[in-house]
C-alpha cells in the first residue's frame, strides 16, 4: 500500500506542469500574435498594399514608411481606351488597402479603382480598405440646382458595391460625405502636418483666415494650435453674374496671414482672398490647401499673385508647372497615411492622428 502511495504524483509536480502547459498555449499564441501583426513594426506578410496610375509616388511613400513592399499589380488600357487590371501576385485572406486618390483625370482613376476593387474582391481578399487621399465629385454633394445628380454619394454608392469593405480619406469636402457611404469610414486631416511645419516658421502677429463661412470650424482648428487670431471672409453675390463683394470679419490690418482651405482648384477664390487680405493692410499672405487640384490658370495666377507662398500635400501629384513653382511648396502625408493603415490593420484607434 505504501508503494503504490508512492509512486502516485505529488501535488507540486501536478502543478508544475499545469504551469509548462499554460506557458506553452500563451507561448504559441505570442508567436500567432507576432506572426499576423508582427511586433511592432515592419509589418508581415497578412497585410498588402497595392496601387493605381493616380499617384504611384505616394504609394511607394506609404510602403517606405511602413517597411512593406508595393504590391504587384498591371494597370493598362485596351487599345479602345478601356482600363484592364491583373493583380501578380497572390491575396487570399489578405487584408488589401488599395491607394488611389481620384484626382485628374478623375473619371479614369475611379475607374481604376472601382476594377482594382473589384479584382481583389474576385480574388478572395478577407478585406479591402479604399485609400482616397483625395476623393472625387466631394464637392457635389448636394441638389444645388434642379434636376441635378448628388454626385459624391453616387461614388459613395459605387465604391461599396465595387467591393470595398471600409474607406481612408483626407480632408473631405464637407466631413457630412462620410454619411454617403453604407461602409465604415475613417476621415483623416492633414491639420498635423501643416500646422507643424508652420509652427517651424515662427510666423509673427499671426492670423488665420477662413476663404468662407463654411471653412470656419477648420480655420478655428489651426488658430487655435497656432495660437493665432481668426478671420473670416464673408463674401455675397449682389445678383446673378454680378462680381462678389468682400467683407473681412477679424483683424488683418498689420498681421501676416494664413488662408486655411481643403482644395485649391482654379484658385480664383484664394487669389481674390489674398487681395482683399492685402488691401485690407495685412503684411503678408500665406496659404495652406491639402489638395492641389490647380487646373487651368492656377499655377500661374499663384504666381503673380501677393501670396508668399502656397503650401499643399501630395494627396494629388503636382504637374510639372506646379513643381518650377517657387510659390507653392508641397508636404508629404505618407507618414500619416501610413499610420492610419497600420491602425486599421491592427484594429486599433486611430483617434490619436487627428488634431
Amino acid at each position: 500500500m505504501r508503494r503504490f502511495e508512492s509512486s502516485r504524483p505529488s501535488q507540486s509536480l501536478f502543478l508544475c506542469f499545469s504551469y509548462l502547459e499554460s506557458q506553452i498555449v500563451l507561448g504559441s499564441w505570442i508567436s500567432f500574435r507576432t506572426l499576423r501583426f508582427g511586433s511592432g513594426s515592419p509589418l508581415h506578410d497578412d497585410i498588402k498594399i497595392f496601387t493605381g496610375n493616380a499617384n504611384r509616388p505616394l504609394a511607394e511613400e506609404i510602403c517606405g514608411s511602413l517597411k512593406l513592399p508595393l504590391g504587384h499589380s498591371s494597370v493598362s488600357r485596351f487599345s479602345d481606351g478601356e482600363v484592364y487590371f491583373q493583380i501578380l501576385e497572390n491575396v487570399r485572406g489578405k487584408d488589401v488597402f488599395v491607394i488611389q486618390p481620384t484626382c485628374r483625370p478623375v473619371d479614369t482613376t475611379l475607374v481604376e479603382l472601382l476594377l482594382m476593387i473589384d479584382a481583389f474582391k474576385r480574388a478572395s481578399a478577407r478585406r479591402i480598405t479604399a485609400v482616397l487621399p483625395y476623393f472625387g465629385y466631394a464637392r457635389q454633394d448636394r441638389k444645388d440646382k434642379p434636376r441635378v445628380p448628388i454626385s459624391a454619394k453616387l461614388v459613395a454608392d459605387v465604391l461599396s458595391t465595387a467591393g470595398a469593405s471600409r474607406a481612408l480619406t483626407m480632408d473631405l469636402h464637407v466631413p457630412q460625405i462620410q454619411g454617403f457611404f453604407d461602409i465604415p469610414v475613417d476621415h483623416l486631416f492633414a491639420a498635423p502636418v501643416m500646422i507643424d511645419y508652420f509652427q517651424k516658421l515662427s510666423l509673427p502677429d499671426l492670423t488665420v483666415v477662413s476663404p468662407d463661412a463654411g471653412g470656419t470650424e477648420r480655420a478655428r482648428a489651426y488658430a487655435k494650435k497656432l495660437n493665432a487670431n481668426l478671420a473670416i471672409i464673408d463674401k455675397r453675390r449682389v445678383e446673378a453674374n454680378v462680381a462678389e463683394v468682400v467683407r473681412i470679419v477679424g483683424e488683418v490690418e498689420g498681421r501676416t496671414t494664413l488662408i486655411v482651405d481643403d482644395i485649391v482648384d482654379t484658385a480664383g477664390t484664394l487669389i481674390k482672398s489674398a487681395e482683399a487680405i492685402v488691401q485690407q493692410g495685412a503684411k503678408k499672405v500665406y496659404a495652406c490647401c491639402t489638395h492641389p487640384v490647380l487646373s487651368g490658370p492656377a499655377v500661374q495666377q499663384i504666381n503673380e499673385s501677393s501670396l508668399e507662398q502656397v503650401v499643399v500635400t501630395n494627396s494629388i501629384p503636382l504637374s510639372p508647372e506646379a513643381k518650377k513653382s517657387g510659390k507653392i511648396k508641397m508636404l508629404s502625408v505618407a507618414d500619416l497615411l501610413g499610420k492610419a493603415i497600420k491602425s486599421i490593420h491592427e484594429e486599433s484607434s486611430v483617434s490619436s492622428l487627428f488634431i
